[in-house]
């Protein structure tokens, strides 16, 4: 008993660093409720309005299945024929305005879900309905710039697909998917 009052009185006798190192800790989201939108940052928003990567296909990226922007980007070390170039730049042209699509519905669905707490007017049924849209966006996404990579290595050759590994720093790990080639 006596161990538990002297601790008590030690934390009583000094305030200012618990109360420092508390506002610390209570207080990581300070300056995020300036956001457009409180939960993605401006280069969040940024990024899903251009169609960017921002790392949704990285199982399929370390694992050994090439995306199209850094095959486009290495063509000439993967010696990439005219047709796997034409096709990959369509494979690219496609992906990135879909990519661009669903990444604009889901800045918006995050705006209004952003709004709807904002302005103290959701529901319990609404945020339900809100954040299945949101994370069925998402998985879209995601999903997209996934099968991009599926369809990307589908238009290589075994032996370009491990030049791509060794080319972007991926050797020793992942071996090649599969090769389904379709030339």
């Amino acid at each position: 008993m006596t161990r538990t009052l002297l601790l008590a009185a030690a934390l009583l006798a000094a305030p200012a660093p618990l109360t420092l190192a508390w506002a610390q800790h209570a207080t990581p989201y300070a300056g995020l409720q300036q956001r457009d939108i409180r939960a993605l940052s401006p280069q969040q928003v940024e990024d899903l309005l251009a169609g960017r990567g921002m790392m949704l296909a990285l199982p399929a990226e370390l694992n050994g299945w090439p995306g199209p922007m850094h095959v486009l980007e290495l063509a000439t070390s993967l010696r990439l024929t005219p047709e796997q170039r034409r096709e990959t730049e369509a494979l690219m042209a496609t992906h990135r305005a879909e990519a661009r699509r669903l990444g604009a519905e889901l800045v918006e669905e995050e705006r209004g879900l952003d709004a709807a707490f904002r302005e103290r007017r959701i529901t319990p049924e609404e945020l339900t309905i809100r954040t299945n849209r949101i994370g069925a966006l998402q998985a879209a996404l995601r999903a997209e710039h996934l099968r991009t990579h599926l369809r990307q290595t589908a238009l290589l050759s075994g032996e370009q697909v491990t030049r791509y590994a060794e080319l972007r720093g991926y050797t020793g790990g992942a071996t090649a998917p599969a090769h389904r080639h379709r030339h």
